[in-house]
């Protein structure tokens, strides 16, 4: 199982913008597609959106579509997570996933990804 490496994260208030990182340990993201996904207490872990490999394409749940937006920097061979007007109800724990795939490929649901980032917590108060 591949590592990745989580960074960013921590407290705002309503309406600000925070920005996640996720990094392989050990190995290159180029024929990965990654995911981001939310575990708030008490509930399921959920998808929020995807980047395809080497950039192709993004998806997201309507929940974050317009405010979130995934990047990934092959050069750095890390992708990134900006979340813009942030919501008292995005307050959860974000993770990362990283699953090998063809081109194309880009789908947000937990169970297609097979290697997880550490999650970092998000909390949005006023």
């Amino acid at each position: 199982q591949l590592q990745l490496v989580q960074s960013g994260g921590g407290s705002v208030q309503p309406g600000g913008s925070l920005r996640l990182s996720c990094a392989p340990s050990g190995f290159s993201l180029d024929y990965y597609a990654i995911g981001w996904f939310r575990q708030a207490p008490g509930k399921e872990r959920g998808g929020i959106g995807c980047v395809g490999v080497s950039g192709g394409g993004t998806r997201y749940a309507d929940s974050v579509k317009g405010r979130f937006t995934i990047s990934r920097d092959n050069a750095k061979n890390t992708v990134y997570l900006q979340m813009n007007n942030l919501k008292p109800e995005d307050t959860a724990v974000y993770y990362c996933g990283a699953v090998r795939a063809g081109n194309g490929f880009c789908n947000y649901h937990p169970k297609v990804y097979t290697s997880w980032g550490q999650g970092t917590q998000v909390s949005v108060s006023s």
